[in-house]
């Protein structure tokens, strides 16, 4: 079978640990890389959950950005917004 390059860019001290990783469990990131791409192709998903943090919601930022705004106006402490 034919070999086929491929490069991605990611964060370098995310490499590391992955690295470290991979070694532990005897594996290369080659290896663990062809693992992943083998399960999504025979499985055609992603195989593990992706979701949004709701942390991150609109709903939650808007929430956060009006306590912010009401507490630089003098409107409460940080305690007394959150809980309203």
């Amino acid at each position: 079978m034919a070999q086929a390059m491929v490069n991605f860019r990611i964060d370098e001290e995310l490499k590391k640990n992955m690295e470290a990783t991979c070694k532990e469990m005897g594996l290369s990131m080659t290896a663990a890389f062809t693992l992943f791409a083998t399960k999504v192709t025979k499985e055609k998903r992603i195989p593990f959950e992706i979701c949004v943090d709701p942390f991150y919601s609109e709903e939650n930022m808007s929430r956060l950005r009006k306590a912010a705004d009401d507490m630089n106006a003098g409107l409460g402490t940080v305690h007394e917004i959150m809980e309203a």
